[in-house]
């Protein structure tokens, strides 16, 4: 099933979720012949700490998805203000729009819609509103899901899982996040993989599912 998606776009309020939520997956898309495209809304300058320059989340970032194999082309990063995305919606959901006008994807992954963080919740919706007529999955972000259906679930190997924490640790800047440190990720990736009796997996909510 995973191998029939041929475009996929990634949906990141912030650099690094979309390797939180999905970094297993979309190494073993990529792995699958697929292209990603990982768009992030933010660079976060505002939020950066001290002793590091201004664009260090865009470096991060293009480090990051190197690593899960995203070809450099394929990383986009906005420039809206973080923590007040929901004040450019409009602008967000044009930009989509335009991208799904040079590729259509079949397949988009972004946060959930039970995800609270605003920034979260207003690339969700606007999400769901740029690609109608597209199978969405939401990824899971456990920290900020007030609720999260696990209705799909992608089969992962440890080199999956493993990509997806080299990948984080690049984010230097973002000091030892708990939700970023390779026990939890594992621990996470092996909670998902019991509930449908594999090893590893990710969960993903069904959001709109297209046949």
């Amino acid at each position: 099933m995973l191998s029939k998606f041929k475009n996929v776009f990634v949906l990141a309020p912030h650099t690094d979720d979309g390797e939180l939520g999905a970094g297993g997956t979309i190494a073993k898309l990529i792995e699958m012949g697929a292209n990603v495209y990982y768009f992030a809304f933010t660079n976060a300058e505002e939020s950066v700490p001290d002793g590091f320059p201004p664009n260090i989340l865009e470096i991060e970032v293009k480090k990051a998805t190197k690593i899960l194999g995203v070809k450099e082309e394929n990383i986009i990063v906005y420039n809206y203000k973080v923590k007040k995305l929901g004040y450019s919606r409009q602008d967000i959901l044009e930009d989509l729009i335009k991208r799904r006008k040079e590729v259509f994807p079949d397949l988009v992954l972004m946060p959930s819609l039970h995800d609270i963080h605003q920034d979260h919740s207003t690339i969700a919706q606007e999400g769901l509103r740029a690609f109608k007529n597209t199978t969405i999955l939401g990824y899971e972000l456990i920290w900020n899901n007030l609720i999260f259906d696990t209705s799909s679930f992608v089969k992962l190997e440890k080199r999956h899982i493993q990509a997806k924490v080299d990948a984080l640790k690049e984010y230097k800047s973002q000091g030892n996040r708990d939700y970023m440190s390779e026990d939890f990720i594992f621990s996470l990736a092996r909670t998902r993989g019991v509930q449908i009796g594999t090893k590893y997996a990710e969960s993903f909510e069904v959001v709109r599912w297209v046949i």
